[in-house]
């Protein structure tokens, strides 16, 4: 008996290898359009499709991402404008006190008396105060007020002569700071604390 998959034989009517092989792929592929593979021009043109789609994205992604850039850059450039602004607005605030601190510190020692020159200082000290408490600085000075370890910090501490007087500020070394809510340093104290 011979191999039917290698030579015909016309006398017996055995199929042909090439003809066996033909035709399953004529089922498969009846078989796959059965079951809603789509034929090869309907593929190209759903790939077609999809590529589109996805360069659309890819654009939108690219215009997207400059456009956030953009935003970044522009922020950046209007918070810089925005502080220097307010800078300058500080600035100019204390510029009246600065040429009476001018003036103050020409006075001549020889002709002008010391108490001219203290309340010189202080009326400069003053203005700057009102100057900067225009912009949002005030001033912690809390003599006689109940010590909060918030905006005070305790040097020391003194006996109180009373109960009442307990962890009452006593004395201000070094007044202290808060900038529209912030603090920028504390008041420096000396507390009062019972020992009863």
């Amino acid at each position: 008996m011979t191999d039917p998959t290698t030579t015909p034989d016309a006398d017996n009517g055995l199929p042909v290898a090439e003809e066996t092989a033909d035709a399953a792929v004529d089922s498969t592929e009846g078989e796959a359009l059965d079951a809603g593979a789509l034929p090869i021009d309907e593929a190209s043109a759903a790939l077609q499709s999809a590529e589109r789609l996805l360069a659309e994205q890819k654009d939108k992604y690219v215009r997207l991402f400059a456009e956030f850039d953009n935003f970044r850059r522009r922020s950046a450039k209007e918070r810089l404008e925005a502080e220097s602004k307010g800078m300058g607005a500080l600035i100019a605030g204390l510029l009246d006190a600065l040429d009476d601190l001018g003036r103050v510190a020409h006075f001549d020692p020889a002709t002008t008396p010391a108490q001219s020159i203290v309340d010189g200082v202080a009326l400069v000290e003053k203005k700057v105060i009102k100057s900067l408490a225009g912009h949002g600085l005030v001033v912690v000075n809390p003599e006689g007020e109940r010590f909060d370890p918030a905006v005070h910090e305790a040097l020391t501490a003194i006996p109180a002569a009373l109960p009442e007087e307990d962890e009452l500020v006593a004395q201000v070394y070094q007044v202290g700071y808060t900038f529209n809510g912030q603090l920028l340093r504390p008041a420096r104290v000396v507390v009062k604390q019972w020992h009863g």
